[in-house]
C-alpha cells in the first residue's frame, strides 16, 4: 500500500470536522474567521476550502456570530454540506448559564460531537453488522491558525492508526504540542469522550487542558508551522500570512 492510500484508507477513521470560528479575537480587533489572507480568501473559507479535501462532514462553531462561508462550492469534490452549529447548552434552558454560553472551545467541540455521534447512530442502523469502528475521530481545528486541515491530518492520522492497532482505551485526544504549548484545538477527539465532556460541562466546568491532558497522546508540531499558529494580534496574523509559502 503506497503513502496516499494509506491516508485514503485511514480517511474511512474521520468522523467529521468542526471547525471553531466563534472567538472573541479582542486582541486582533476583529474575528479571525473574517481575517483576509494576502489571496482575498477570508480565512473561515481557507479553513473550510481545505476541509473539503478530506470528503467527511464540516461542521462550523461560530458560538451564534452568524459567519457563513462565501466558499463557491461549484468544482468542490465532497458529497457533504457545510452546516453550522449552536454551542452546546445555548439554548437549553437548564445549561444555558452564562458560564456555558461562554464556555469557550469545549461547549463547541461537545455541539459537534453530539452532531456527529447522530451520524454514526444513523449509519449502525443502515449497517447489517452491530458495531462499527470505523467513524471514531473528529478532527478539531481554530481559526487561529493556517495550517490547512489536510496537512493537520496527514500529521496526526499515524498516531491515531496506532492508537486503533494498540486497541488503546486511555487515549481520546490526540493533538500538537511543541516544546512550551500544547494545542488542544488543532486535534483528534474520539466520539466516544462525548459523554464524559458532556458531564465535565455540565459540572461548570470550562478548563480544556484539566480535561483533555489525561486522555491524550500529542504530536510535536513541525518547527515550519510555529508561525503557523496562535496568533492573536494583527502584527502576529500578518507574520503567519508571510509564512504560507512555507507550506
Amino acid at each position: 500500500m503506497t503513502h496516499n492510500d494509506s491516508r485514503l484508507a485511514s480517511l474511512d477513521c474521520l468522523a467529521g470536522i468542526v471547525i471553531l470560528a466563534g472567538g472573541a479575537s479582542n486582541r486582533m480587533g476583529a474575528p479571525k474567521a473574517t481575517l483576509t489572507l494576502p489571496s482575498g480568501e477570508r480565512l473561515l473559507d481557507y479553513h473550510v476550502r481545505h476541509a473539503l479535501d478530506l470528503n467527511a462532514p464540516i461542521f462550523i462553531a461560530d458560538n451564534g456570530r452568524g459567519f457563513r462561508s462565501n466558499l463557491a462550492f461549484s468544482g468542490q469534490q465532497s458529497q457533504f454540506a457545510v452546516v453550522y452549529i449552536a454551542d452546546y447548552g445555548s439554548g437549553d434552558a437548564v445549561c444555558a448559564s452564562a458560564e456555558i454560553k461562554n464556555g469557550g472551545a469545549l461547549v463547541a467541540i461537545e455541539s459537534g460531537l453530539q452532531q456527529l455521534q447522530g451520524i454514526e447512530k444513523q449509519d449502525f442502523q443502515k449497517s447489517d453488522t452491530s458495531t462499527n469502528n470505523s467513524l471514531s475521530w473528529v478532527m478539531v481545528i481554530s481559526c487561529d491558525s493556517l495550517i490547512p486541515a489536510t496537512d493537520l491530518w496527514q500529521k496526526l492520522q499515524p498516531s491515531m492508526l496506532q492508537v486503533k492497532n494498540n486497541c488503546s482505551t486511555k487515549t481520546k485526544v490526540i493533538c500538537l504540542t511543541d516544546e512550551q504549548h500544547l494545542y488542544p484545538l488543532l486535534g483528534l477527539y474520539q466520539l466516544s469522550v462525548e459523554p464524559a465532556l458532556k458531564a465535565y460541562i455540565d459540572s461548570g466546568q470550562r478548563r480544556a487542558m484539566t480535561f483533555i491532558k489525561p486522555l491524550m497522546q500529542t504530536v510535536p508540531l513541525s518547527p515550519r508551522w510555529q508561525p503557523l499558529t496562535n496568533f492573536n494580534t494583527p502584527t502576529a496574523f500578518e507574520r503567519a500570512c508571510l509564512r504560507l509559502n512555507d507550506l
